[in-house]
């Protein structure tokens, strides 16, 4: 019943790890005062994936997310099945002197307030890297209340003094009462959340890492069934790492194609005009090709995109290293470059140059000319201005026919 200014996925995962974790409370209840056993197994399945659910619903909650990707979900089931685990694992020899049982047995005892110390500590990071607000501090009151609860349970528990419906009880009931409750308030998108998560997946790694270094280097030492998390954590996180690495690919790719024109290989506009903010000194040129439209019209986009592309081809041979070519849409070009007054002549004339002989289509051989238009850069102009020179004497350039014009105000 979470407001619309929750996210679905926080108000569900939270609402079936309580709804789990009451299961899971009815069924110990029940062991608790019949006669006719439930296994006991049951209680402590509901209780363990509590924890994976209620961890996924929290961070999502302090963070506002909207999508979720598969790091996400992988770095909550690395956080919360390599801390809790290799915690658990640390506090079992200690744990063994006070509790009796098998070492299994002792292990779940101690799995859930390890879980609840985890998911605070969490918490209380995302609380403090975070701009603080009712819901963060609702939601952290609530997870402070069910993890005390669940910390007085066990020293009670290990003291003989807990009994069953006391009012130290309630402190479950209240946690879980303010966690949902946090979901009645709108949240800020935390600028932490996805470094927080990363670093808390990678010690969670180590630290599996060293459990598994130390059951090899003193056998017998931790029982078999701990090693298990610690095998899961570390194949989960090769599996982290492939995602990443096509994530990383694909993002790489989307800024190459951000910055390419993707029909000729060459930069696109906005490449073009981000070089040119960071100019200096040197001249801008504007080319535009004569004879294009009636080609295009003639024998198709095809045919077009062909030209297009070998008139790049043939605009790269001649340009000086360290120019910047680009196509900036359509049949226009824009090169960026240093030089002498002379030398920003000679390249027009020398681009004008690589069209003088026919470019050969899958049709048929057709002939282009090109109108290049060159402005001088000064800082005493913006951009706009100095691409309205250039424009000008290109335009000038193609109603006088003379091929190249440089703008000489």
């Amino acid at each position: 019943m979470a407001p619309i200014v929750t996210d679905r996925k926080s108000a569900l995962a939270i609402g079936y790890a309580q709804l789990i974790w009451s299961f899971g409370s009815i069924f110990s209840t029940w062991n608790s005062f019949f006669e006719i056993q439930l296994p006991g197994g049951l209680s402590d399945f509901c209780y363990s994936l509590f924890y994976p659910l209620i961890f996924f619903g929290v961070v999502r909650t302090f963070t506002f997310r909207i999508k979720t990707g598969a790091l996400e979900l992988l770095d909550t089931v690395i956080i919360a099945v390599g801390f809790t685990s290799v915690l658990t694992a640390f506090f079992l020899k200690p744990a063994m002197l006070t509790f009796e049982g098998s070492a299994f047995a002792v292990f779940l005892s101690i799995l859930y307030p390890v879980g609840d110390i985890v998911i605070l500590a969490m918490a209380l990071i995302y609380l403090i890297l975070n701009p603080i607000s009712k819901r963060s501090l609702i939601l952290f009151f609530g997870l402070l209340s069910f993890s005390i609860s669940d910390l007085l349970f066990l020293w009670l528990s290990i003291n003989n003094r807990y009994q069953f419906g006391s009012i130290t009880d309630d402190g479950w009931l209240l946690g879980l009462l303010l966690i949902s409750l946090s979901l009645s308030f709108s949240g800020g998108v935390a600028k932490n959340s996805e470094k927080i998560s990363s670093f808390a997946a990678t010690i969670a790694l180590i630290a599996s890492g060293t459990l598994l270094g130390i059951a090899a280097v003193k056998p017998g030492y931790f029982p078999t069934f701990i090693l298990i998390p610690g095998f899961i954590t570390i194949a989960l996180a090769f599996v982290r790492m492939s995602f990443a690495l096509q994530e990383a690919n694909s993002a790489g790719t989307e800024r190459l194609l951000a910055r390419t024109d993707e029909l000729t290989g060459l930069a696109n506009r906005r490449n073009f005009l981000t070089q040119l903010a960071q100019m200096k000194s040197g001249y801008i040129f504007l080319l535009d090709l004569d004879g294009f439209k009636d080609i295009n019209d003639t024998y198709g986009h095809e045919s077009g995109d062909q030209l297009l592309k070998q008139v790049a081809a043939r605009f790269i041979r001649v340009i000086p290293s360290g120019s910047h070519l680009a196509r900036l849409g359509g049949d226009e070009f824009g090169i960026l470059t240093q030089g002498t007054l002379d030398e920003a002549f000679e390249l027009g004339q020398a681009i004008r140059a690589t069209l003088s002989y026919p470019i050969a289509l899958s049709t048929e051989q057709v002939k282009v000319d090109v109108s290049v238009g060159i402005s001088s850069f000064t800082s005493k102009l913006t951009t706009s201005e100095l691409l309205h020179q250039a424009d000008q004497m290109m335009y000038e350039a193609k109603r006088s026919k003379t091929g190249v014009r440089i703008w000489n105000e």
